[in-house]
């Protein structure tokens, strides 16, 4: 495994879409013709499967270097109303395009801090959206929340409007590691937020745990995983940090790259946690994400109903998910369109009665064929091309990228199909990388990614 990490550690897309974004064709994309997919994937799919909605509330209290998301730091909540009230504008823009009442299957919450918004204004948000719109009947509402800030007043409200499923970022319970991160919270303020989550009546709690992070040892990741097994989450992503300081600014700037675990001791981290993890039961899902065998997330793994998109895994697939908020994305499965990032300007744009996505792409039939591919290797470790609608023009010379990844080990090639094996897990976005034709194609003159491992 050492050898295979240093072969294989290099930067790489983590694909909650094909193609990515530094490969979207900008130049092709126009706001009527995405519109135009919008109302064909509703036609399409919203009677039968419904769609979702992603909303991007994007304010915090205070960085975490960590994150990778679109966020203003701020400590004036008299923010939050005037935001709440574009985006329920934005939303009755995207209505008014659709043909018909949506039905929302799936919604996420994300940011940004979620719980930085006040209880009644959540309810408010959450409300605004259901005057335009009905709740599919096995409906699947979640949330990103603070363990420091997320009150039992939060839990509740966004529990009567239909919310049964909360996300913890949880990170590293190492003190040193908590302040590189810029990111203290005890122990007892996760454990609170967790056991009021499922006194309320929560079905799904999930904790996110980072390996990779400055300062942090092999002894912390085995420690956090220790303490994580006290509350016994229902669902644990457990990723690797992405440093791209390059990207993200002086947030990543305030520590060194040698502060860093490099590639083995990386590794290490993750196989170590991940052992931990199938100890205490969990099940490893596609990947960096574990369940336990109750959890929605393990019952669509095995029903082969697993789904990867711009909110992560899914525990079911609707072919529209609508993004709402600064810096949003959306998908209509033939085309992908994002937000523009300044609230200023995203408010400037909602009040002017326009959809503020400001690029995107349109997905010719290679990009689509490629996208199955990719998405079944992300969430079933396998792909076929045995059906001809599988079949693109490159598809001969990715397996023959292949070969010396089965030779390795780390997946098995038939005549109509890959296998990635048990070995190969931790290198599914390197397996995922060779069908990406764009990569190859168009490699990029100055790095994009954060490493793969």
């Amino acid at each position: 495994m050492q050898s295979l990490v240093q072969k294989y550690n290099v930067p790489g897309p983590r694909y909650t879409s094909y193609p990515t974004v530094p490969y979207w064709n900008l130049d092709g994309f126009s706001a009527r013709e995405w519109k135009a997919t919008v109302r064909r994937s509703f036609l399409e799919s919203n009677a039968n499967e419904g769609i979702s909605l992603y909303i991007h509330l994007p304010f915090c209290e205070s960085l975490c270097t960590f994150c990778g998301c679109h966020k203003r730091i701020t400590k004036r909540h008299e923010v939050e109303a005037p935001y709440i009230t574009t985006v329920l504008k934005e939303w009755e823009l995207y209505c008014d395009l659709f043909p018909g009442r949506p039905v929302i299957k799936e919604m996420h919450l994300g940011g940004g801090t979620p719980t930085f918004f006040s209880p009644e204004n959540l309810k408010r948000l959450i409300n605004g959206i259901f005057a335009k719109a009905d709740r599919a009947e096995n409906h699947e509402f979640s949330f990103e929340g603070h363990p420091n800030n997320t009150t039992r007043e939060h839990l509740q409200a966004l529990y009567d409007v239909g919310f049964r499923r909360v996300s913890y970022g949880v990170q590293d319970y190492n003190a040193t590691v908590q302040k590189a991160i810029h990111r203290i919270q005890p122990f007892e303020n996760v454990k609170k937020a967790t056991e009021t989550a499922r006194e309320i009546g929560y079905t799904s709690v999930g904790h996110d745990l980072i390996f990779g992070l400055p300062h942090q040892t092999l002894e912390h990741v085995e420690e956090t995983i220790a303490k994580t097994k006290q509350l016994m989450p229902d669902r644990i992503a457990f990723y690797s940090y992405a440093h791209v300081p390059w990207i993200k600014g002086n947030g990543q700037r305030g520590y060194k790259d040698t502060d860093l675990p490099k590639g083995e001791e990386k590794r290490r981290q993750y196989e170590e946690g991940k052992k931990l993890l199938a100890q205490a039961g969990y099940q490893e899902i596609g990947m960096d994400h574990f369940a336990l065998t109750t959890d929605s997330l393990y019952v669509s793994m095995k029903n082969h109903r697993l789904h990867r998109n711009f909110m992560g895994y899914t525990a079911s697939k609707t072919q529209l998910m609508v993004g709402l908020g600064a810096s949003s994305i959306s998908d209509s499965w033939y085309g992908f369109a994002q937000n523009v990032k300044s609230i200023e300007e995203y408010t400037q744009w909602v009040e002017q009665d326009t959809i503020p996505v400001y690029r995107g792409h349109i997905l010719n039939g290679e990009d689509q064929i490629v996208r199955k591919h990719i998405l079944n290797l992300m969430c079933r470790l396998r792909t076929s091309w045995q059906n001809e609608n599988m079949y693109f023009e490159d598809l001969p010379r990715v397996i023959d990228g292949l070969w010396e990844m089965e030779s390795d080990g780390l997946l098995e090639i038939n005549t109509h199909n890959i296998q990635i094996t048990e070995k190969g897990r931790p290198f599914v976005r390197n397996i995922c990388m060779a069908f990406d034709v764009l990569l190859y194609r168009k490699a990029p003159e100055t790095r994009l990614f954060s490493m793969t491992i």
